[in-house]
């Protein structure tokens, strides 16, 4: 039995009509604050922060209900999706078993 997920949805904005980073951060930056005030979600620009027409933001929750996390990264994902003035162009959602990542098997405690 799994214990729990965690999952990860990675989004790269790309905005080719910015000409400098300030004009980007304007763009990038409210559309992350509300995923976090909107999901419960945790959210962070990974790459892309030193280029004017890109960014990679990744947005992670975790839930002890797999079609939870789930539907909440597609909803996360449709939201950015739907606003701001940026295009997305690729979008990757991956969902790991906490029982893997950790190596414990779910109800009995590991003794080391």
């Amino acid at each position: 039995m799994d214990t729990g997920y965690l999952g990860v949805l990675t989004l790269r904005l790309e905005m080719p009509w910015v000409s400098n980073l300030k004009e980007k951060r304007a763009l990038v930056r409210p559309v992350v604050e509300r995923l976090k005030g909107r999901f419960p979600v945790t959210v962070a620009r990974l790459d892309g922060l030193d280029a004017h027409d890109w960014e990679l933001i990744g947005v992670a929750t975790i839930s002890n209900d797999h079609e939870w996390t789930q539907q909440t990264l597609k909803m996360a994902g449709d939201f950015v999706a739907a606003g701001g003035e940026y295009r997305v162009v690729a979008e990757e959602q991956v969902i790991s078993s906490l029982s893997d990542l950790m190596g414990y098997g779910g109800d009995e405690p590991d003794d080391d």
